[in-house]
């Protein structure tokens, strides 16, 4: 018998099965490639690592983060783009490669380092499910860590003042996010009827922006926008989820 695989990550709300996107690509694939995971939800009983969530547990490993528990799990046959042809293979790591680079900075933006989303939505969200003193702490940190890779891949001249680099991230996220939607059209997934590696990652990123209810909302409302990625988001939770899209 196969040793268990459990993965711990943070969780739901908002109709999400989580709010945090390292942990939604992980889930996601974990759906499309049929990789029987037992997920653990972190709480305030939780004693491990927070710093590297979500982590991915076997009888011999401890992995974290998502490309490296994707390729793990691929590694035992749970392979979500086995349909996929050279190219489409390509295309998968060129896209991840501008989500990351384009997509992450606005998002990790509009959780950690915009006041008013921080203090009323993301902070409390995540202090709740820490014990204490944690809770007053690594908010707190977490808050530094988005704003320094924020800094690190939009830091250079010369935007060197936030507020700069600030109106800059949400331009390239627009642009992004508009790049996607023409990609995307009017198909199910990114490369047709089936769910693939570049879905999961799209999922992570957006659903959370999609849901999750912020006072400041720049990016959501340009997401909000392009209906055809609200659908796709709508459709994997109702596809693979099954989470009632009122809760929250």
């Amino acid at each position: 018998m196969a040793a268990p695989l459990e993965l711990s990550c943070w969780g739901g709300g908002w109709g999400l099965p989580s709010v945090h996107s390292d942990s939604l690509v992980v889930m996601a694939y974990a759906k499309f490639s049929g990789a029987p995971l037992k997920v653990n939800v972190i709480d305030n009983t939780w004693r491990g690592s927070r710093g590297d969530v979500p982590v991915l547990t076997t009888e011999d490993n401890t992995i974290s983060q998502p490309a490296k528990i994707l390729n793990f799990l691929r590694k035992q046959k749970y392979n979500a783009d086995y349909e996929l042809s050279a190219k489409q293979g390509a295309d998968t790591l060129a896209y991840i490669a501008l989500l990351e680079e384009k997509l992450l900075p606005a998002v990790l933006h509009t959780f950690w380092v915009e006041s008013d989303n921080y203090f009323t939505v993301t902070k409390p969200w995540f202090a709740s499910r820490m014990p204490f003193p944690l809770s007053l702490i690594l908010p707190g940190r977490m808050s530094k860590g988005a704003l320094t890779r924020i800094l690190l891949t939009r830091g250079e001249p010369p935007l060197y003042h936030l507020r700069e680099v600030e109106a800059q991230i949400y331009r390239d996220a627009k642009e992004c996010l508009n790049l996607l939607s023409n990609r995307l059209g009017t198909s199910q997934f990114f490369f047709g009827d089936m769910p693939s590696t570049l879905d999961a990652y799209v999922f992570g990123f957006l659903a959370p922006l999609y849901k999750v209810r912020f006072p400041k909302v720049q990016l959501q409302e340009h997401l909000k926008q392009l209906s055809n990625l609200c659908r796709f988001c709508d459709d994997i939770l109702n596809s693979y989820f099954r989470v009632s899209l009122g809760d929250g």
